[in-house]
């Protein structure tokens, strides 16, 4: 885990990859989990008999439930020491270029794209990759947006 001790060195980080997370595998009780809290029970997601002769061959994870797990991902990537607190803003872009199988293996490799003075703090942003192992095309490029207060 990279540590960036205040504000002077998280502006220094700008423009570089800080690391990437541990691997995550994306089980079918975190997909159903996901499909109950979200109420989208398409059966690409949860009927494995059916989606086993699906486009896919098994049940997928849903899209937002591999950006959902950005923020779990990327406290193992980097922190920023002397915050009071941090708090997520929202995304520029998300891409989903690649469906997660069942039982898939997923981290995420993170560069900071930029650090911002605003109104109550500094808007971070940064560009988050999950990819799959084994995988040729990650399963979500997304720019995320946190506001830090010192």
């Amino acid at each position: 885990m990279k540590v960036l001790n205040g504000i002077d060195q998280l502006h220094a980080a700008v423009g570089t990859h800080l690391g990437y997370s541990d691997w995550h595998t994306i089980d079918q009780a975190q997909i159903d989990a996901f499909a109950d809290a979200t109420g989208d029970h398409q059966w690409i997601h949860v009927d494995a008999e059916k989606a086993a002769s699906g486009p896919f061959g098994a049940t997928i994870a849903h899209g937002y439930l591999t950006l959902s797990l950005i923020p779990m991902l990327s406290w193992q990537v980097y922190r920023v020491e002397g915050t009071k607190m941090g708090i997520n803003y929202g995304c520029n872009k998300v891409r989903f270029p690649s469906v997660v199988r069942v039982d898939s293996r997923v981290r995420a490799g993170v560069e900071l794209v930029s650090v911002e003075p605003g109104g109550t703090g500094h808007s971070v942003v940064a560009r988050v990759t999950i990819e799959i192992e084994g995988g040729g095309k990650p399963a979500c490029v997304a720019e995320v947006v946190s506001v830090v207060v010192f």
